[in-house]
């Protein structure tokens, strides 16, 4: 397995919450919203490491997205702080997506998901997940 968080940097520490049940199951909820949508984790596996990538760059790397769902996918995590969209004022125009520092700041979060997922007890088996290769 290759860990995905090698690149990230040590970021400072900040006070934790105290958490309860509740806002705890509610702190989860809205990090699975900022996640959930087909291409999302795709995109952000793209783009970690610093890659800051052309949209077109994107479309390629993502066999079988439409153009449509991937700017829904980008403005949403854009809009949630997860990307930044660089535009450069230039004919024709060029528009590149990196992660922001709070966004490659998911790199060691999804490595640790991933690593769940490995040990898993064999009774319990996790469906599968096509993989798409790409050149």
């Amino acid at each position: 397995m290759t860990r995905t968080d090698k690149n990230v940097r040590d970021l400072p520490r900040s006070k934790r919450v105290n958490y309860t049940a509740e806002t705890a199951a509610q702190g989860v909820q809205s990090v699975i919203r900022v996640l959930e949508g087909r291409w999302k984790l795709t995109i952000l596996f793209q783009l970690f490491g610093g890659q800051v990538r052309r949209f077109s760059d994107l479309e390629r790397a993502i066999p079988g997205v439409s153009q449509k769902m991937l700017i829904q996918q980008l403005r949403q995590l854009e809009g949630d702080g997860v990307v930044a969209r660089i535009v450069h004022h230039q004919v024709p125009p060029k528009v590149e997506y990196q992660l922001t520092e709070w966004g490659q700041s998911l790199c060691p979060a999804l490595d640790a998901l991933l690593m769940w997922a490995e040990s898993a007890p064999s009774e319990f088996h996790l469906r599968p997940v096509e993989v798409v290769q790409s050149d």
